[in-house]
């Protein structure tokens, strides 16, 4: 009889590789590996090795660079979604889109379950288990962290070193990160302590802006309907766009934050997020808004995408709600096209130039000078109207505190 096969969302780092003895060992089935590429920056293909020397039937290795910065990146992008004004979200929409996989994967290799590292502390445990549910919701998901014995790294190390595991790194030297094209997150060790800076040494793709050039550089973005299609007035793919923005902005140390917050499971947890390239993308798109958008748009869709971010962030990106709120933004950014030029600088970016052929700043109207379009008359008559409900409470106020109330 054929036994259970479980797919494993794979990285090779500790979790996953004690992860696949484990299962084989809890209930005797085939654990076929699933390795994703999106934009790490790692060699992947070293992993089929280490995958079946600890268990593995096979592992599938797949780039979807492309497909997660066309399909989850750019789309919270163009919807303004920071997860408390801060977070660019790099992790929260890069786990839909490696689990949207992961379940095709499970369809064709006729798996009855799928199986993930994420502790029982954090919020990717939710992002890989709410995407499983919304597309396979007969896949039965197995979260070895909320199960096993082990209970930190020291007893993971300990098991591995059991099952003869090969180890390459140092846990008491290792901050827990996830990289991928967008971002490169840093948790754990001193950053634990929010009294502590982040030291230098921390950065592995910025700068330190107090080390960036002393000479600026210029940056370009053009964008059509709110998406990025081009770098210097050279068009170019998704992930081609993010990868220029990246290294030039690392260079000038742009796109550094440092934040506490608030996971989805109740716990504060402080983090620092390197990411060059959304950070240029974010202040070009909304440069562009300011030319494009009116005033109440502009004002809805900064409300909007607060609660974009929350549902990114808690692992709800395959919900109506999320679909409708992308289908608002296709209206808003119907005429959010046009270019941006940034001026990167010690760590920020400036605005330097932004045009648009549906710019909605006149300067006819908007001159100090004398213009023959504007009667400054009018503003008295709207402005009568627009405070008369403040006028009339305060004659209210005005006679109860004369005659009383009667």
């Amino acid at each position: 009889m054929a036994k259970e096969k479980i797919v494993l969302a794979y990285s090779g780092g500790l979790d996953t590789s004690v992860i696949i003895p484990w299962l084989k060992e809890h209930y005797d089935c085939e654990v076929i590996a699933y390795a994703a590429n999106v934009g790490q920056g790692e060699e992947l293909e070293p992993l089929h090795e280490k995958a079946v020397k600890t268990g593995a039937s096979k592992l599938y290795i797949e780039d979807l660079t492309e497909e997660y910065v066309r399909d989850f990146a750019f789309p919270t992008l163009r919807a303004g979604a920071k997860y408390e004004n801060k977070y660019l979200l790099g992790t929260s929409h890069a786990r839909p889109c490696i689990a949207k996989r992961m379940v095709e994967i499970a369809r064709k290799e006729n798996a009855t379950a799928v199986a993930h590292g994420c502790t029982g502390k954090g919020n990717d445990q939710v992002r890989f288990e709410l995407t499983v549910k919304a597309l396979a919701p007969d896949l039965k998901i197995i979260a070895p962290w909320r199960l096993w014995d082990l209970k930190g790294r020291s007893d993971e190390i300990t098991y591995a070193k059991e099952k003869n595991i090969p180890l390459q790194f140092r846990a008491e030297e290792s901050y827990s990160m996830d990289r991928n094209i967008w971002h490169l997150s840093h948790e754990g060790l001193d950053l634990e302590n929010p009294m502590n800076a982040p030291k230098n040494s921390l950065y592995l793709i910025c700068t330190a802006p107090e080390n960036a050039p002393d000479t600026p550089d210029y940056i370009e973005i053009g964008f059509e309907k709110g998406t990025p299609v081009s770098v210097g007035g050279k068009k170019m793919s998704p992930a081609a766009i993010l990868t220029v923005c990246n290294e030039l902005g690392a260079e000038h140390g742009i796109g550094i934050d440092d934040m506490v917050e608030n996971r989805l499971v109740g716990i504060k947890c402080r983090g620092v997020y390197e990411n060059p390239g959304a950070a240029i993308l974010y202040a070009a798109l909304e440069q562009l808004e300011m030319l494009t958008l009116d005033r109440d748009t502009m004002h809805y869709k900064h409300e909007m995408g607060v609660k974009y971010a929350e549902l990114v962030y808690d692992g709800k990106w395959f919900t109506p709600l999320r679909c409708a709120m992308d289908a608002m933004v296709d209206v808003m950014q119907q005429n959010t096209t046009g270019s941006v030029t940034l001026k990167l600088y010690k760590g920020k970016t400036y605005p330097a130039g932004v045009q648009s052929p549906y710019s909605l700043y006149n300067p006819e109207f908007a001159t100090f000078e004398e213009d023959g379009v504007y009667n400054q008359k009018d503003a008295e008559g709207f402005i009568n109207l627009f405070g008369l409900q403040l006028k009339v409470r305060a004659i209210m106020e005005q006679r109860i505190m004369e005659h009383g109330a009667k």
